[in-house]
């Protein structure tokens, strides 16, 4: 293999003829680029052990998103460059993991549903079951990227890491911040010392636990915080590194399996204000929610659960303020309602509804908010 690589590096003028001339390259052939090659065959040269393979699995979002003019940082189409162009953007992976990919969705994040979730958990599931994989890789818009990785750190059944990533900028922006977002995603997928860790996601710089991120700026790529904990590790220009461990359950510790599911229970989020009644709650109700996360409190809210209760829905109690635990207590437990703990609204939906595909007993339900 050395002695082909090097015949073809040298006989060769046409580096789109290296790209497809061997079955080694065949995943890559897309990229037609001499640079990947090149960097795939320098470890061959060296000596050097088989590289960690990291799968990329793309469903769209800013990091893929294509503007018409350099200076546009809105306006832009998500989910419009494809994996391999991403890919040929930062040659310098080739020197940190053999890198697959493969194509889930092209949507912006508000554009993810069920369907495109339980495609998502059931490919990355497949690849991780493989004994010679080494990590994965979700590029993901920003907007619901917290959702995403908090079902996937339900869903998934594999200690191996899984890093969600994406960008605050398109592809086509002047300064754009997803090729090293997604270089360093790479890094941290295939570092050994990341197994264990649940999903994280990964942007500038900052390795966040799945669970407990989440996006509180429109614009700045400094995006994401984990208000109460802080970040998990660093993907450092000399290293990738951790400072903490996670306690609660995750990942191959689940109980949840969607490997046979086609869907999951309908859950909505009520939001609590002054003066708010309970017309948003019976709507849900109407429309064929299971379960309702109740996101603060609103006058109208306690007739509303009262009545659903009666009904067998489910409902769980969140806060909208962003950080800080619902505490237990005896009103939560005579009302019938789950606390949830230091999940935000949108992360106690996506439990909620995994929940429901196993059980409605409140009491089992509150130990899953309190495990999970």
């Amino acid at each position: 293999m050395v002695s082909w690589c090097l015949r073809r590096v040298r006989e060769s003028r046409d580096s789109a003829d290296l790209a497809v001339s061997h079955p080694r390259f065949k995943k890559n052939r897309t990229l037609g680029m001499a640079p990947l090659l090149l960097a795939s065959c320098i470890p061959l040269y060296t000596g050097a052990q088989a590289l960690p393979k990291v799968r990329l699995f793309a469903t769209g979002g800013t990091i893929s998103g294509f503007a018409a003019n350099r200076d546009m940082q809105y306006g832009y189409k998500a989910g419009s460059i494809p994996p391999a162009k991403l890919l040929a953007d930062i040659p310098e992976a080739q020197k940190v993991a053999d890198i697959s990919w493969e194509e889930i969705a092209e949507v912006g994040s508000p554009g993810v549903n069920t369907q495109i979730l339980l495609k998502l958990a059931k490919a990355v599931n497949a690849w991780l079951a493989q004994p010679d994989s080494a990590g994965a890789v979700v590029s993901h818009g920003t907007a619901t990227m917290e959702e995403t990785a908090y079902f996937l750190n339900l869903v998934i059944h594999s200690k191996k890491p899984v890093v969600i990533v994406g960008a605050m900028r398109p592809f086509t922006s002047i300064s754009r911040d997803g090729p090293f977002n997604l270089y360093n995603a790479i890094r941290v997928a295939a570092d050994p010392e990341a197994a264990g860790n649940g999903v994280m996601i990964l942007l500038n710089e900052e390795i966040q636990a799945a669970r407990d991120v989440t996006k509180t700026n429109t614009e700045r790529v400094n995006t994401f915080e984990t208000r109460d904990l802080g970040p998990i590790g660093f993907a450092d220009e000399d290293r990738i590194v951790f400072y903490r461990r996670l306690l609660y359950k995750h990942t191959y510790q689940s109980e949840f399996n969607v490997d046979d599911l086609t869907d999951l229970p309908k859950v909505d989020i009520a939001y609590g204000y002054q003066e708010g009644g309970r017309a948003a709650v019976d709507a849900m109700i109407a429309d064929g929610a299971k379960g309702i996360v109740l996101d603060d409190t609103s006058p109208g809210f306690a007739a509303a659960v009262k009545a659903g209760r009666e009904k067998g829905i489910v409902f769980v109690q969140s806060d909208r303020k962003g950080s800080g635990r619902v505490l237990e207590s005896a009103n939560s437990g005579e009302r019938g309602v789950v606390t949830a703990d230091n999940l935000n609204a949108q992360k106690a939906r996506m439990l909620l509804r995994l929940a429901l595909t196993k059980t409605n007993d409140v009491k089992e339900i509150q130990r899953m908010f309190l495990e999970y």
